[in-house]
């Protein structure tokens, strides 16, 4: 006889229902102690240590010892290795048997030689299934391999996840044994976890609440823990309630597994290699058992780092992506850290003097955005070529903000979506919507979707389902949403658990639906219905980590000075291509060298939040990058300049494209040096001048010095007059022409400032803003500026200032002949614990806008703290200038490799080193060198101002970006030239050609030609037209060398 109908108190039962699935209570009783049934110890364990990490066919041949559950095996980034022999008792035929496996750190099991699941406790994979049922004739007994990585999923922090790892740490095994698995227990655990999801999620005033609610406490009445055969009546329960359907309207959640593996973080970069391997093999296991399940991976460096290492694991890989269940996605080399620009480059670089066999290069630097499109080129091809197919979205889960060049350079490498998520981290303004379009500085448009659960590591549950629906603030607007699944940052990846959750709400009354989809079945699904979506024009600025613009700030140099470098190469390897039969572009070093700085371009590596071993890996490719580069640079600069010495065996290279005429210091026999005054046409060369010659070269008035009785020091060049005081601050900086001052009435210039900067939680990541109200200027001693070079072709003054008891400073004000800014070389020895030393310019200049150079263009942030909006931006990014300019007179502070700055009302900020202790004890102490200069002008912005030049351009507003060897036809002999409009402005311009070019074509940012882009050559020129900040490709295919 059934019992009676009862009153129900809702906590009691809510409690009874979780108790029944509890893992900590009743288990004794409850459902959750029946997940397994009958277990064994593993037959024979044993084990070694090693501080490396070997390949399989290597580690199975190693000593192993006895080892047994308990022991402690370490210390932190060695390997311990177990090979585990199994004897699976016959009582269990027709079972599904599992190894049962606990252990601090990462494992991977491996199984006749193959990767076959990964195992961490932290990502909730704690046993690997041997078999889903034993056969009669199945085998009894095997042997597997555990190879276990001592660190977690997310590094070895000691104390906290971001604290610097501990070199010292153990980790232990606590299970390995073999274990009959109850599926039909864990199916209904899933149901009675689901149906209390539903019940709190819609709460007590929702009738569908209550029915979830009722459905799991009945489960629980029927269901006898110690009788399986009752087990089939609850699950009808469960099913007959998730089978009631919802509405046509309902909300669709596209469920895609995902892992977001950072490329190096907490951990080093080969350990990396390894997460992938864990994380993918894991994944793949599932595709097996799901053929509905997909998976979306970025990332092409990972993908080339596991095949290379695990090429079976990668032919599965290949084999699951033509099933359309192994979904590359992205685009991108890895994913980088976009919100800021990876190669800032300053106003003019110094010149590069060639003689024969001798290169000497001093810091050149050129425009930036070109690495973006590298990761692009060759993330891209690397997808073709290994998966039969281009990206069509651009991935990036994890990163510190948005350019507003990535709409058009996303256009430029053909793909028009685009994922992210990371602006629900803003701290101060929610960012008003999920699903829209971006337009960028060109006015380029792309369809950008956030999930709106803001998460990239959702695990299933009904409470991220609901999260999803309720958090959409484009409800009206778009009926779909990504819901990305599976453990991530450290790799992990979904789980077996997460799947069945989300089959089971697949399409329940009361929730939304729920389908396992693909990226571009979201897009689709977004594109078809988009008429009513809003469009967000500009970047979008990451309110939060803006301290990454200024940590560890040789990483941030090293970068800098590799893309110069590279972009050297590049463009004299072209030439040189281009003028000789003989020879040989060096292709495949420039992708070897590419690559090497593309993977130092990962989100957490050049913004400095990484841990000191990834930063010191990451200054050993700069070193290779700069090593090997000098010596393709040699090579290439000789051949393109072979037979034509300079009167002192020297010639004097420009790789920027614009003529320009500079001092420069030119080597003399036994290593000493000569100033001189050389011009040098754009991306070409010059000889260099006789010695004799130096004076008629100087229209110009030379540079005067003059040190006053108080101690301060005047230089004037006859274009700007700077004043220093006996501290070598700046007390004035004249525009001579016209008697304008640069510097705001009774203020200072090149005042160093201190702050107190303890961020909330992310050291390296974080400046906050009340770190502006600790400011310290740092007071200099009367008497310590001096004279250095006397004046002519250069006048300087240097000074010495203690910063604190534990760092100083160290400065010389260059100022040389025809130059219109003033230089501040800068070394520092840095020895400070969270503190935030910038360098100040009060300007004498009014205007509610500053203007910040970006990749290919600028853009103007306000100077005011009118809004949230405003004030969240106190501390911003910019490329090698800002500009603070009213109507007729500006001033322009430039830099050469830093990233951090603002502007407040007049007072333009640099901000030049930080100390955080968080995850690098260590980072930014020690030495320094860093230039940055100060430039007033009449305009409203800065502008770049019988020898040989390879290319010109009639107009100063388009920059020619990049000369390079075409990917795809090296037997065609065909060249590659990037150019954009800098200004903000519609023009028309033509680019003068020195090279032999036969054919010239528009392309894409890949490199494909455009069917209708076929350019007439006119008197060696083209004729261009460019739109405000375009980017613009041309494919020139050269004329067969003469032989």
């Amino acid at each position: 006889m059934a019992a009676a109908p009862a009153l129900k108190h809702w906590r009691t039962t809510l409690e009874r229902v979780e108790k029944f699935v509890s893992p900590l209570y009743f288990t004794d009783c409850n459902l959750r102690g029946r997940l397994f049934g009958a277990s064994c110890p593993v037959a024979v364990l044993s084990s070694f240590l090693t501080p490396e990490r070997l390949p399989y066919q290597e580690a199975v041949q190693r000593d192993f010892r006895p080892a047994q559950v308990g022991d402690s095996f370490g210390p932190t980034w060695w390997t311990c290795w177990f090979r585990v022999e199994l004897t699976i008792p016959e009582a269990w035929v027709g079972q599904e048997v599992h190894l049962c496996w606990e252990s601090d750190g990462e494992g991977l099991v491996w199984r006749d030689g193959e990767p076959v699941q990964g195992l961490t406790k932290e990502g909730e994979k704690t046993s690997y299934v041997l078999t889903d049922r034993l056969g009669e004739r199945d085998p009894r007994s095997l042997t597997l391999y555990v190879e276990v990585a001592c660190n977690g999923l997310l590094g070895a922090g000691k104390g906290s996840m971001i604290a610097a790892p501990d070199p010292e740490k153990m980790f232990q095994l606590s299970r390995a044994e073999l274990a009959v698995f109850h599926r039909d227990v864990h199916m209904l655990l899933v149901d009675l976890e689901l149906l209390l999801g539903i019940a709190k999620g819609l709460g007590k005033d929702n009738q569908r609440s209550f029915q979830a609610l009722y459905t799991a406490n009945q489960m629980v009445n029927v269901c006898d823990p110690d009788q399986p055969e009752t087990f089939p009546v609850a699950q009808a329960l469960a099913s007959r309630f998730f089978g009631q359907h919802g509405g046509e309207s309902q909300h669709t959640i596209h469920a895609t597994g995902h892992c977001h593996i950072d490329t190096a973080w907490l951990w080093p970069f080969k350990e990396t290699v390894r997460k992938c391997a864990r994380s993918w093999v894991t994944a793949l296991q599932l595709m097996e058992r799901n053929p509905e399940f997909i998976f979306a991976c970025s990332q092409a460096q990972q993908l080339e780092w596991v095949k290379s290492r695990y090429p079976g694991l990668y032919s599965r890989l290949q084999e699951f992506a033509c099933r359309g269940q192994f979904v590359p996605v992205g685009g991108t080399w890895v994913e980088m850290g976009s919100g800021w620009p990876e190669r800032l480059p300053a106003p003019r670089p110094a010149l590069t003097c060639v003689a024969s066999h001798f290169l000497h290069c001093q810091d050149g630097n050129l425009p930036s955005g070109e690495a973006m499109v590298r990761q692009f080129l060759q993330g891209q091809n690397f997808f073709l070529q290994e998966f039969g197919k281009m990206c069509s979205e651009f991935w990036l889960p994890d990163t510190f903000g948005y350019s507003a060049q990535l709409p058009q350079i996303m256009h430029g490498c053909g793909i028009r979506r685009f994922l992210s998520q990371k602006l629900s981290w803003n701290l101060v303004n929610s960012f008003p919507h999920h699903t829209f379009f971006w337009e960028g500085l060109d006015g380029s448009r792309v369809l950008v979707h956030f999930p709106p659960g803001d998460s990239y590591g959702m695990q299933g549950s009904v409470e991220e389902v609901l999260k999803t629906v309720a958090n959409n603030r484009d409800k009206g607007r778009a009926n779909h949403s990504a819901f990305l699944f599976g453990f991530g940052d450290g790799g992990g990846g979904p789980t077996q658990t997460m799947l069945d959750r989300l089959k089971r709400l697949s399409n329940t009354d009361g929730l939304p639906r729920v389908q396992l989809s693909s990226p571009r079945q979201l897009f689709s699904a977004l594109e078809s219905d988009s008429e009513q979506l809003c469009t967000w024009v500009g970047e979008l600025f990451l309110e939060l980590h803006n301290g990454t613009y200024t940590t560890h700030a040789q990483i941030k140099k090293g970068n800098r000075e590799c893309e110069r470098i590279l972009h050297d190469v590049e463009l004299l390897s072209s030439l040189a291509l281009a003028r000789s039969a003989q020879f040989l572009y060096p292709a495949a070093q420039l992708q070897h060298l590419w690559r090497l700085l593309l993977l130092n371009q990962f989100h957490d590596v050049v913004t400095g939040s990484c841990i000191q071993m990834v930063a010191e890996e990451a200054m050993c490719h700069y070193e290779d990058i700069r090593s090997h580069g000098n010596t393709l640079l040699s090579a290439a600069a000789a051949a393109l300049c072979a037979g034509e010495p300079g009167p002192e065996g020297l010639l004097i290279v420009n790789t920027l494209p614009w003529k320009r005429t500079e001092v420069m210091a030119l080597p003399k026999p036994g290593g000493a040096h000569s100033l001189a005054l050389v011009t040098v046409p754009s991306m070409g060369y010059a000889p260099v001048p006789p010695p004799t010659s130096l004076q008629p070269l100087l229209p110009q008035q030379p540079v005067f010095v003059v040190q006053e009785t108080d101690g301060s020091v005047t230089l004037d060049n006859g274009i700007i007059r700077v004043k220093l005081d006996p501290t070598g601050r700046l007390t004035s900086l004249v525009l001579v022409a016209s008697g304008r001052e640069a510097i705001a009435e009774g203020a200072v210039g090149n005042q160093f400032v201190l702050f107190d900067d303890v961020p909330l939680y992310w050291d390296a990541w974080d400046v906050m803003d009340y770190h502006l109200e600790t400011r310290k200027p740092v007071l200099g001693q009367a008497g310590t500026l001096a004279v250095g070079t006397e004046g002519g072709l250069r006048g300087s003054a240097w000074f010495l200032l203690q910063i604190s008891p534990n760092s100083r400073l160290s400065q010389e004000v260059v100022l040389d002949v025809g130059c219109p800014y003033v230089r501040f070389h800068t070394e520092v020895h840095w020895h400070e614990a969270h503190k935030f030393l910038k360098v100040e310019f009060p300007a004498r200049v009014r205007s509610s806008q500053a203007t910040y150079e970006i990749q290919f263009g600028h853009l103007q942030r306000p100077t005011h703290y009118n809004t949230s909006w405003d004030w969240a931006r106190f501390e911003v990014w910019a490329h090698r200038w800002m500009d603070l300019s009213e109507h007729g007179f500006g001033l322009a502070l430039l830099n050469d490799c830093k990233y951090g700055a603002s502007v407040r009302g007049s007072i333009l900020s640099l901000s030049l080193l930080r100390a955080p202790k968080a995850p690098d004890a260590t980072a930014d102490t020690g030495r320094h060198e860093f230039t940055y200069a100060l430039m007033p002008h009449k305009a409203p912005s800065p502008a770049p101002a019988t020898s040989w030049s390879a290319f010109s351009v009639s107009s100063p507003a388009v920059l020619l970006e990049t000369v390079k060897q075409a990917e795809s036809s090296p037997q065609r002999r065909s060249l590659v030239l990037r150019l954009y409009e800098a200004h903000g402005s519609h023009v028309d311009c033509w680019l003068h050609l020195s090279l032999p070019v036969q054919e010239a074509i528009l392309c894409d940012l890949l490199e494909r030609p455009d069917p209708a882009g076929h350019l007439t050559l006119r008197d060696s020129r083209l004729k261009l037209t460019f739109s405000p900040f375009q980017v613009l490709s041309l494919l020139l295919v050269l004329q067969p060398p003469p032989h």
